[in-house]
């Protein structure tokens, strides 16, 4: 009888140690970029501006209900706006995609890639990555919701960039003075809402 509750001791504290030693399965969910979006808003001193870019491509990886990873691609040749019609709509999307701005000629894209994905409370995350834009990398930290459903992974988040860290030069207090009423700020946002379909196993 001893010999028996030994025995059953023994297998579930095995039991145990292989739940804990088996490798993970994390999945990898393709980014929808048709129903994916991406809004920016742009201040300066005299008011704002805002309008979309298109999500180009990305993927999120999950371990279960639990976000691990992924990145995302902007297409920044997509820079529309939003609040202004005809020809002063025209001329704000051309010197957005200038030299003066995002260069879009030479850098056709922006990139997101996660480092760090902290989980909290009911889908809450502070998200750490790199962020490129212009060629230039630099690391921000946001608050972001993920929700795991089935074979879709949504991910909403509001992302605070501060433009003059990726030489983004024209109107910003940082490079030039006297400004006045030109100014333009260098922290502008990014409220970036991901749909995410289709999970392969890696």
């Amino acid at each position: 009888m001893k010999s028996l509750k030994l025995i059953a001791s023994v297998a579930l504290i095995a039991s145990v140690l292989v739940s804990f030693t088996l490798p993970t399965k994390v999945e990898s969910y393709n980014v929808d970029a048709e129903q994916s979006t991406l809004i920016w808003t742009g201040r300066k001193v005299t008011g704002e501006h805002t309008g979309t870019i298109n999500i180009k491509e990305g993927n999120l990886e999950v371990n279960g209900e639990k976000l691990e990873g992924g990145s995302f691609t902007i297409d920044m040749s997509t820079i529309e706006n939003a609040d202004l019609e005809g020809e002063y709509k025209g001329k704000l999307e051309g010197h957005l995609k200038s030299d003066d701005f995002f260069g879009v000629a030479s850098h056709p894209t922006a990139q997101f890639v996660i480092t760090q994905a902290r989980a909290q409370e009911n889908g809450q995350y502070e998200i750490t990555g790199d962020l490129t834009i212009k060629n230039i990398t630099n690391e921000v930290t946001f608050p972001a919701e993920v929700k795991v459903s089935g074979n879709q992974v949504t991910a909403d988040a509001k992302i605070v960039v501060d433009r003059s860290k990726y030489n983004v030069r024209y109107g910003s207090g940082s490079f030039f003075d006297n400004l006045g009423d030109k100014t333009i700020y260098d922290e502008f946002d990014l409220e970036v809402s991901l749909v995410a379909n289709t999970a392969v196993g890696k």
